[in-house]
């Protein structure tokens, strides 16, 4: 049997709110940067307004949507399960749930050492060249 690690997910409520603004932005993109202006924070953005860069990581998908992190983001956090949620309150104004007056989060475990050495066989995909 063929096991797969899943290294992101989401929360029922923060999948109800994707849906949502799947409907009104149609196909959406989450960026884990690191960076500034709540980089702890994912950010989701309308995939055609987001260029992902050639070091980001595809860590999965939820709903559809792919999620990606920074490539020095992931070295930090190559240990640990992420899941996406939601709370009432402001973000950063360059995510699309921002002016719903809430703000998608990211929650976080480490890895079990039976899920830590399913995901090293199974190395994630860097965006690379031309997506690749």
């Amino acid at each position: 049997m063929n096991e797969r690690v899943v290294r992101v997910d989401i929360t029922p409520a923060a999948a109800e709110l994707l849906r949502s603004l799947q409907g009104e932005h149609g196909a959406l993109v989450f960026h884990q940067s690191g960076g500034c202006c709540d980089g702890s924070a994912p950010m989701c953005y309308p995939a055609k307004e987001f260029r992902i860069g050639q070091r980001d990581v595809l860590l999965g998908e939820v709903e559809g949507t792919p999620f990606f992190i920074g490539a020095q983001q992931f070295e930090y956090w190559q240990h640990t399960h992420l899941t996406v949620d939601v709370v009432p309150g402001r973000g950063a104004g360059f995510s699309v749930e921002g002016p719903r007056g809430l703000r998608f989060l990211i929650r976080s475990r480490l890895f079990t050492d039976e899920e830590y050495a399913l995901q090293q066989a199974e190395p994630p995909l860097h965006r690379g060249p031309l997506g690749s």
